[in-house]
C-alpha cells in the first residue's frame, strides 16, 4: 500500500541514523551508502530525490549491485529472474536508474558477477 511503501523508504535515513557521526572514512562511506543506495540517477529515487554526481559513487554502485541481487536472487517473496533477464533490466535502466559509467563497468566486469553467482542461477 502507499502507506507501507512510505514506511520502506524510510530505511535509508534509519540506516544513515545508525551509524551516525562516522569515526573514520570506512564508516562515513558506509554512510552514504546507506542513505543514497536507493537514489537514481535521474533525480527519482529517493529519500533526497538526488542526481547525478550528486549521489556518491558508492551509493552509485551499490544501488546497481543492490537492484541486479534483487532481481536474480531468490527471495520470501518472489523467484529470481534468469540472469539475462536482470542483466537486460539494468542494460535498459542506464542513464535513467542507474550511471552510465557504473553500468558501464558492471558490464565490463561481469565475469566476476557470472562467478560469484556460480550456478545459483542456472536452473
Amino acid at each position: 500500500t502507499p502507506a507501507e511503501r512510505e514506511i520502506v523508504q524510510t530505511h535509508p535515513q534509519i540506516g544513515a541514523d545508525i551509524l551516525g557521526d562516522p569515526p573514520n572514512e570506512l564508516i562515513a562511506m558506509a554512510r552514504d551508502v546507506a542513505l543514497t543506495h536507493h537514489e537514481r540517477f535521474d533525480g527519482k529515487g529517493y529519500p533526497q530525490g538526488l542526481s547525478g554526481e550528486r549521489i556518491p559513487l558508492s551509493g552509485r554502485i551499490v544501488g546497481l549491485a543492490d537492484v541486479f541481487d534483487a532481481l536474480v536472487s531468490k527471495r520470501c517473496y518472489k523467484d529470481p529472474v534468469p540472469l539475462e533477464e536482470g542483466m537486460e533490466a539494468i542494460r535498459c535502466e542506464e542513464g535513467k536508474h542507474f550511471d552510465p559509467r557504473v553500468t558501464k563497468a558492471f558490464f565490463s566486469r561481469v565475469d566476476v558477477v557470472l562467478a560469484y553467482y556460480g550456478d545459483a542461477w542456472r536452473s
